[in-house]
């Protein structure tokens, strides 16, 4: 048993009962009631709430040991594996924070982040080892190798007392993923995280004791993080998922045993582009609620999911690195309301605002605000940048969205991405969306490209299906019978892969930069109607 907590300075200031709410607590009270339960799985290994308890203490005691202290920074370079939460929770554990930089990134991505984040100690996977000792890192910071390295180093060391760590205390740095811009260090508090997972528990109902949760998106990001910490938070069961593939999750879906998951867009396409022979043998699964965050789910896409896995399961969220959870659509809306995300998040809070400033009403476009308790920090060593996502209390990222009459909200489309042609505002999810209607589409976006006449013209990047052929004039009759005719792309460019950031985001600034030559245009521009851009 770990020795009896430290009294902090501020104690006497606090009310009496009181305990600062960190990541690890969680875990400590599931050790001290079921030591012995199955907390966390990977492959062929697994660790009890007692093992992972102690292991979480006898990092944050290397980590002291190697001079860490509080208030400063560690880094973490590693795919999914068993260590990787407890290394997170053990350096949290002195008041530290980790930052997490996705290993799928480049040698010299991943230095710049770890030099950003200022990171005395790097815990680094053996597959990235040697790459990450030939840089400038291994000459200021201490690198970890997460094999032998590591055990060594957590033998023989003394026992960690735990002290109370202000539930402010930033516990990780994920980093944004850049699609707009150097990646940005994201300060998130344990308070942020620990009421974001009540918040979770609360609305999916997969967080209990009894639950087994499958982790397959990345633990470096935020969301892939928070969804499978959350449980356990509150005692259940985590099993990682090393590496993705689509036939492997579904045949351990069918085992039944598992009753959450979260899993991004490009996951369920991974999943629905396997042969119906093995869809159809696999459909069996005992799963309470799939949760899809990180980018919009077409809605064709949802109707596939509901459609496979069975209705009540489905919850599309929306929301951010620096904000949290903001939206939540629940599975009895998912066929009802289109293309929506739902409404505002357990004690959250949203406006709409003009770029004046001002609300706007029901069915207007507006930047998205949103005031909860899930909110970061601000950016690491960036103030001006902080402050140009706050406002007050508020933090957008740029997003545009409308609220229906119920309250519910649709994003219209990131800020950034927003084209303006003829004057007039064109939000290109909308298109995408009605592009992945084509059932010869596997993925589509949209982007503006420089236009003499019109200011910018729209420009669809798009994907075929296997043994699909895509024909200009069939997708631009497919646009017209939906949208009005200045959201029709004018030039249409087939692509094998749309490209994407390590997070899974599609980086419209590279479709951007590149749009004459990227891809292999499938007609000559077609004449604008009279009177649209």
């Amino acid at each position: 048993m770990s020795a009896m907590p430290q009294k902090s300075g501020s104690a006497a200031s606090l009310p009496r009962g009181f305990r600062h709410l960190t990541i690890a607590s969680g875990v400590r009270a599931a050790a001290r009631n079921t030591p012995e339960k199955i907390a966390i799985r990977c492959d062929a290994r697994s660790r009890t709430y007692g093992q992972l308890l102690s292991r979480i203490d006898a990092i944050a005691a290397m980590c002291q040991s190697l001079g860490l202290k509080a208030g400063e920074h560690a880094a973490i370079v590693a795919p999914n594996c068993l260590e990787y939460l407890e290394i997170v929770c053990g350096v949290a554990e002195i008041g530290a924070a980790v930052a997490t930089p996705n290993p799928r990134l480049t040698t010299r991505e991943i230095v710049s982040i770890c030099e950003d984040a200022e990171a005395r100690l790097v815990f680094v996977h053996p597959d990235y080892a040697d790459a990450v000792r030939e840089t400038s890192l291994a000459r200021y910071a201490h690198v970890i190798v997460i094999d032998e390295t590591l055990e060594r180093a957590l033998a023989g060391l003394p026992g960690f007392a735990p002290h109370a760590v202000p539930e402010w205390q930033a516990f990780s740095i994920p980093y944004t993923s850049g699609t707009t811009g150097d990646p940005k260090g994201v300060l998130i508090s344990h308070r942020s995280r620990v009421l974001g997972f009540h918040g979770m528990a609360a609305q999916y109902g997969v967080y209990n004791a009894d639950d087994t949760f499958l982790a397959i998106a990345p633990l470096c990001h935020g969301a892939g993080f928070a969804f499978a910490m959350a449980s356990l938070y509150f005692g259940g069961t985590c099993e990682i998922v090393p590496k993705f593939d689509p036939e492997q999750v579904l045949r351990r879906l069918a085992a039944g045993e598992v009753s959450g998951v979260f899993m991004v867009p490009t996951h369920f396409q991974s999943i629905f582009a396997l042969p119906d022979s093995i869809l159809d043998s696999q459909r069996k699964h005992g799963l309470r609620a799939i949760m899809s965050n990180a980018a919009p789910l077409a809605q064709a896409t949802k109707e596939q999911i509901v459609e496979y896995f069975g209705e009540g399961l489905l919850h599309e969220l929306y929301g951010s690195t620096e904000a949290g959870i903001v939206t939540s659509l629940g599975p009895a809306d998912q066929l009802r309301k289109l293309q929506c995300v739902g409404p505002p998040f357990a004690n959250t809070e949203i406006k709409l605002l003009d770029e004046d400033g001002v609300e706007v009403g029901p069915n207007e476009p507006g930047e998205l605000f949103s005031r909860s308790p899930y909110l970061f920090n601000g950016y690491w060593r960036l103030p001006e940048a902080t402050d140009d996502v706050f406002f007050g209390s508020w933090v957008s990222v740029g997003d545009i969205a409308v609220r229906d009459d119920d309250g519910c909200f649709y994003i219209v489309d990131r800020k950034s991405d927003m084209v303006i042609s003829g004057g007039i505002n064109i939000y290109p999810r909308e298109i995408e969306e009605e592009l992945m209607r084509h059932d010869g589409v596997r993925e589509a976006a949209v982007v503006g490209a420089p236009d003499e006449k019109w200011g910018e013209r729209l420009v669809a990047f798009v994907c075929a299906r296997a043994d699909r052929t895509l024909h200009a004039e069939a997708l631009q009759a497919h646009c017209a019978a939906a949208l009005a005719s200045y959201k029709v792309p004018r030039e249409y460019r087939l692509i094998d892969a749309l490209p994407r950031n390590p997070g899974g985001k599609v980086l419209k600034r590279k479709l951007r930069d590149n749009v004459a030559s990227l891809g292999e245009v499938l007609a000559p521009a077609m004449p604008a109607a009279r009177g649209s851009a």
